[in-house]
C-alpha cells in the first residue's frame, strides 16, 4: 500500500472510533428539511414513550431473534448442535408450527395505552426473513399455506396490530429489517453464509443484487400502500448501506473485527424514501446507526447515554431480559422502568421499551404488571414527560430536570434508592432557581412547599405529613412555576 493510502485509512479509522458497534449519538446528524417531517418529529418528540415488539417463528424455541442462522461466532446466538445447515433448515422450519391462537393485539394495545405508552413500533421482518405481513414477494410470511396460522381470521398480523394500535390513537412504527437471510438474492445458496453480510460479491453479480434492492423496495412499499397510516419507517441491519473501498478497508482493520464479507450493500435509500413519502407524505424514517440523512432521529441500543443529545433520539431498551420472547423472562421493576423514563426524557429522548409476545401470542403477565406499574406512576405524574425539552443542568445528583415547552413550567424528579421508599426532608439544587414568590408544589399534591434560595439553586423542604404519605412510589416530582432566566 503506498504510504499517502495508508495514511488517509488511518486518518479515516481515527475518524470514525465508532464504526463497529456504532455509538450512534456520536455520528453526525443531518437535520430534516421537509416541513412535514419536522411537523411530526415535533409530534413524536412530544409523546416521549413507546413500545417495541420483537416477534417471530424463533419465539417458539425462545431463543435470540434470528441471529443463531447468523455464522458470526458470538457466545449470544451460538446454536446447540455443531451441525450448520441442519439446524438452519430446523430453524426455517419453525414456520410450519408457528400458530400463536391467543392472538389478541388489542389487549396489548390497551395495556400500553395505560402505561402511558403514545407510539409503537413492530417487527414486521427481522433479519431471518419471515415476514409477519401478506407479502406478494415471499413464501415466507406468516400468511403462507406452509404456516398453520394462515387460516386464521387475524392471520395478517401486521394489519391486525396497526389496527389496533391505530384504535388508541398511537403512532405506528413498522421494523423492517433491510438485510435478508432467507432471500436468495441476499444469501445466494450458491455461497456458504460467512457473517451477516450479502454473501457473493455485488460486484460480480450486479444483476442479483438488483434483484435484491427491487425485493426490498418492494415489501417496503406494500406497508406503505396496505397498511393504513404509517408514522414510522424504522430500518435495521445497518450493515447494509453503501460503502467506499476505504470505509471498508477501515473497518478490516479494526482490532476483533469479525466480518469476513463487508462490502458496499446500496440499497438505493434516496430513492426508497422517495417512494415511502409519495406515498405516506411526513414519514419519520429511521435508518439505524448509518450516518446521513435518513436517520430521523438515533437509537442507542440498550443504553442511556451520559449527556444530552441536542436532535431527536430513543432509547430502545429491553423489559424482559431479551429483545426477543424467552422462557424464563426478568422483567424489570416499575421503579427502574420509571427512573430509565426520566433519564432518557430529561436528556432530550424518547424511551421506547420492548416487550416480547410469546409463541401462542401473549404477553407474559409479568409485562402486563410492569405497564400497570408504570401506568399508575404516570397518573399523577405524566406532566412532567409529555411535551417536555431538555433544560440545564439536565440531571443533578439523583434529581432528573425536564420542561414544559409551552408554558416553561420546570419539573424536578427525584430518584429515590432502591431501599428509599419516602421523599427525603430536604430536595436541593445548585444551578436553577425559582422567581420570587414562585409556587413549587409536588405533583399529586397541592400542598405549597417552602423553599429557599441558596446561591444560585435553591433548597425544598418537603414536610413530614407529604413524606410519609407521597402521592406515589419509585419517583418523586416537583412542579416549579417559574424559575429565573
Amino acid at each position: 500500500m503506498k504510504k499517502s493510502s495508508l495514511r488517509f485509512v488511518l486518518t479515516f479509522f481515527l475518524m470514525l472510533p465508532f464504526l463497529a458497534d456504532a455509538q450512534e449519538e456520536k455520528q453526525k446528524y443531518f437535520p430534516e428539511t421537509d416541513p412535514l417531517v419536522l411537523e411530526k418529529l415535533e409530534q413524536w418528540q412530544d409523546i416521549k414513550f413507546g413500545l417495541l415488539m420483537h416477534w417471530g417463528t424463533y419465539s417458539q424455541w425462545g431463543i435470540v431473534e434470528s441471529w443463531s442462522i447468523c455464522a458470526e461466532d458470538e457466545p449470544w446466538c451460538r446454536r446447540p448442535h455443531d451441525n450448520y445447515e441442519l439446524y438452519k433448515q430446523e430453524y426455517e422450519n419453525l414456520q410450519t408450527t408457528f400458530n400463536p391462537v391467543n392472538f389478541d393485539p388489542s389487549k396489548w394495545a390497551t395495556a400500553a395505552k395505560r402505561a402511558g405508552m403514545k407510539y409503537m413500533v413492530f417487527t414486521t421482518k427481522h433479519h431471518d426473513g419471515f415476514t409477519m405481513f401478506d407479502s406478494k414477494f415471499t413464501d415466507y410470511k406468516i400468511t403462507d399455506s406452509k404456516t398453520p396460522f394462515h387460516t386464521n381470521p387475524k392471520a395478517n398480523i401486521t394489519k391486525e396490530i396497526f389496527d389496533a394500535f391505530r384504535t388508541e390513537d398511537f403512532m405506528i412504527g413498522a421494523y423492517f429489517s433491510k438485510p435478508d437471510w432467507h432471500s436468495p438474492y441476499y444469501w445466494w445458496k450458491n455461497f456458504a453464509t460467512p457473517d451477516r453480510n450479502v454473501n457473493y460479491n455485488v460486484n460480480t453479480y450486479p444483476d442479483r443484487w438488483e434483484k435484491f434492492k427491487d425485493f426490498t423496495h418492494g415489501q417496503v412499499n406494500e406497508l406503505m400502500s396496505d397498511y393504513g397510516k404509517v408514522d414510522i419507517l424504522w430500518f435495521d441491519g445497518g450493515w447494509v448501506q453503501p460503502y467506499t473501498d476505504e470505509e471498508i478497508l477501515a473497518y478490516k482493520v479494526k482490532k476483533n473485527f469479525k466480518q469476513v464479507n463487508l462490502q458496499n450493500q446500496d440499497i438505493d435509500m434516496p430513492r426508497l424514501v422517495e417512494e415511502v413519502r409519495a406515498k405516506q407524505p411526513g414519514t419519520i424514517v429511521v435508518d439505524r446507526a448509518v450516518e446521513g440523512p435518513y436517520q430521523n432521529y438515533i437509537t442507542p441500543e440498550n443504553r442511556i447515554p451520559e449527556h444530552m443529545i441536542p436532535y431527536p433520539w430513543e432509547s430502545p431498551m429491553i423489559a424482559g431480559g431479551s429483545w426477543s420472547w424467552i422462557k424464563k423472562p426478568n422483567y424489570i421493576s416499575t421503579r427502574k422502568a420509571v427512573h430509565m423514563l426520566l433519564d432518557i426524557v430529561s436528556k432530550g429522548g424518547n424511551l421506547l421499551l420492548n416487550i416480547a409476545p410469546s409463541p401462542l401470542g401473549e404477553f407474559d403477565k409479568g409485562a402486563y404488571e410492569l405497564l400497570e406499574g408504570i401506568g399508575q406512576w404516570m397518573d399523577v405524574n405524566s406532566e412532567a414527560i409529555y411535551e417536555t425539552r431538555p433544560i440545564a443542568p439536565y440531571k443533578e445528583s439523583k434529581v432528573t430536570l425536564t420542561q414544559n415547552r409551552h408554558t416553561k413550567v420546570v419539573y424536578a424528579a427525584y430518584l429515590p434508592e432502591e431501599n428509599e421508599n419516602q421523599p427525603p426532608t430536604k430536595i436541593w439544587l445548585s444551578t436553577i432557581q425559582p422567581e420570587k414568590g414562585t409556587k413549587v408544589t409536588m405533583l399529586g399534591s397541592k400542598v405549597n412547599l417552602k423553599w429557599e434560595a441558596i446561591g444560585n439553586g435553591f433548597e425544598v423542604v418537603i414536610p413530614e405529613s407529604l413524606r410519609k404519605n407521597p402521592p406515589t412510589s419509585d419517583a418523586w416530582v416537583l412542579k416549579i412555576e417559574k424559575i429565573k432566566d
